[in-house]
């Protein structure tokens, strides 16, 4: 339970990340939803990635070439979920995008993210 409760919150952290970098490419840089969606997803992705390797999973003894490439996979699908279901719920639910946002990367990060990076990535 620890761990789920850790990986909430690395989670947390990169979603901070991921959602000020994407409101900074949207409202500051008047970049489309879409790409801005993508923008805060890699660069989230990268602070979970780090955060999960070093203290959630405690798996920085392990090889970190593999695990990147392992949690590049998972991230992909993560990424290909998150900014579709995103995209559709703002697109034809005609909800906010921040909205649209947090109830897909909820719903991904619970059900998707936490559990292929504990059975899978950082394993």
């Amino acid at each position: 339970m620890f761990t789920f409760l850790k990986a909430q919150a690395a989670s947390l952290s990169a979603s901070i990340v991921d959602f000020l970098i994407t409101l900074l490419c949207v409202e500051a840089l008047h970049v489309w939803y879409f790409s801005a969606y993508i923008t805060g997803t890699v660069l989230g992705g990268i602070v979970n990635f780090s955060m999960g390797r070093v203290w959630v999973f405690d798996s920085k003894e392990n090889n970190a070439p593999v695990q990147a490439v392992r949690y590049i996979i998972v991230w992909t699908g993560s990424l290909l979920l998150t900014t579709c279901g995103a995209f559709l719920v703002t697109h034809y639910g005609s909800v906010n995008y921040i909205l649209s946002k947090v109830f897909i990367s909820l719903l991904v990060g619970i059900s998707y993210n936490y559990v292929l990076q504990k059975k899978f990535v950082f394993k």
